[in-house]
């Protein structure tokens, strides 16, 4: 996967643009499928992500704008299907992986990050993570391919 980015605050972005596939088939998930869609939006001064999680319980829409505020700061909003919403900022994840592009927030839960990275072959991986007292707790790990 080329995982170059592109210019100005929201080139991060660049190599996710398009859309990607995750299956998961676990015994707390099964049958379960994530599709995300990053496109540039308002001129391209915003990036738009639909997320749509599926499987035999679970139909769950997702829609996040990443863009810069007014302090110039790339930022994200969140609204979430089962009316929850999320906001956050640009943080990084270098514990993770070099290239990695990460985002943090203060949750009803706690503080939080999601953070996506190349893969070595083909797509991109995608975390979510709550932070403890010992360091960064993983719950979600998906290994996102190009969705044809």
């Amino acid at each position: 996967m080329n995982w170059k980015k592109g210019r100005g605050k929201l080139g991060i972005f660049e190599p996710l643009l398009g859309e990607w596939i995750a299956k998961e088939n676990t015994d707390d998930r099964p049958k379960l499928s994530c599709k995300r869609k990053f496109t540039k939006t308002l001129q391209g001064k915003y990036i738009e992500l639909r997320a749509h999680w599926k499987s035999d319980d679970l139909d769950y829409d997702d829609l996040t704008l990443f863009g810069v505020n007014r302090d110039k700061e790339v930022n994200f909003w969140s609204f979430q299907s089962d009316g929850k919403q999320a906001q956050g900022h640009l943080a990084t994840a270098e514990d993770i992986h070099p290239e990695a592009i990460c985002f943090e927030a203060q949750m009803p839960g706690g503080y939080a990050r999601q953070v996506y990275w190349p893969d070595e072959h083909e797509g991109f991986h995608w975390v979510v993570e709550s932070k403890t007292k010992k360091g960064w707790n993983r719950f979600v790990h998906h290994h996102y391919l190009p969705f044809s």
